[in-house]
């Protein structure tokens, strides 16, 4: 199966689940991702910057219409929902809160899943909410690999223990074997640029 992209969403305790798995990930890793923190709206590119600085690919705020391209990790930025749009490109929004958050990780899942199909991996991270688990759930059902972090090993286990509550993920794993999970499938994937047919 050829993988075009990679969605991870997370919230409370994020910041170093996050960090395990992107400083986990092969200097050759390809496949971009997109990464919907629950963040404060005021709240500065702190994050971003540091794993930049300790990850072996690009890591960077989103910006509008800004290209996904290979190797690059994508954060929805402060008080933005983050969107695929269907030729493959990001897109902000301002519009209200989804589950009391702004940027929403399940708008980000969703507008994934139509964009990439089975082309896309979903991955949900540690939280302290429900956000994600529906957008998972539409991952799964557009024929995506989804992910979910064993809850047992989660800073806030609500968000994983929602996702799971609410479907049957294909893997439910501790962050370190997230990591090997997806290096192995990014060493088997032949990454195919979705813009071109």
């Amino acid at each position: 199966m050829e993988y075009s992209a990679i969605v991870i969403g997370a919230s409370a305790g994020g910041l170093n689940a996050l960090k395990t798995i992107l400083t986990g990930l092969d200097a050759e890793f390809s496949i971009p991702l997109l990464v919907t923190q629950h963040i404060s709206a005021h709240s500065d590119n702190y994050m971003t910057v540091h794993l930049n600085s300790l990850c072996k690919m690009t890591v960077k705020e989103a910006d509008e219409k800004e290209k996904i391209e290979k190797g690059k990790a994508y954060f929805a930025p402060p008080n933005f929902h983050m969107l695929v749009e269907e030729d493959y490109s990001i897109s902000l929004s301002v519009e209200d809160k989804v589950n009391y958050a702004r940027p929403s990780i399940d708008i980000m899942f969703e507008t994934a899943a139509f964009a990439y199909g089975n082309r896309l991996i979903g991955i949900i991270l540690t939280g302290a909410n429900n956000d994600g688990a529906k957008g998972l759930k539409t991952i799964k059902e557009h024929g995506g690999l989804t992910i979910v972090q064993d809850p047992t090993t989660a800073e806030v286990d609500t968000m994983p223990r929602s996702a799971i509550d609410l479907f049957r993920p294909h893997y439910v794993l501790k962050l370190e074997s997230i990591a090997e999970l997806l290096n192995e499938i990014n060493r088997k994937n032949k990454y195919r640029d979705p813009r071109i047919h």
